[in-house]
């Protein structure tokens, strides 16, 4: 399944369209584009597909998904399980 989930964004580099930002899964780290979100800033979540994000959300959200996603047995994919 592809879906879009939140992650912690816990640093960025660049600018403008080159902005990418180091985003933390619950402890698994990606690399991803920021181009879409100029808005977001360390400590935000961000919801991420295929490598960019696409939109900020709260944290109370971001762990609502989290929580359904555990539910759903779909947070190994995002540990490489």
């Amino acid at each position: 399944m592809c879906l879009a989930v939140p992650g912690k964004l816990i640093s960025t580099n660049g600018e403008g369209l080159e902005r990418t930002g180091k985003v933390s899964f619950g402890g698994v780290i990606k690399e991803v584009s920021l181009a879409y979100v100029p808005e977001a800033n360390v400590s935000d979540y961000v919801i991420v597909h295929v490598g960019f994000a696409l939109s900020t959300v709260d944290e109370i959200e971001a762990q609502r998904v989290f929580d359904y996603l555990e539910e759903l047995g779909e947070l190994g994919e995002l540990n490489g399980d």
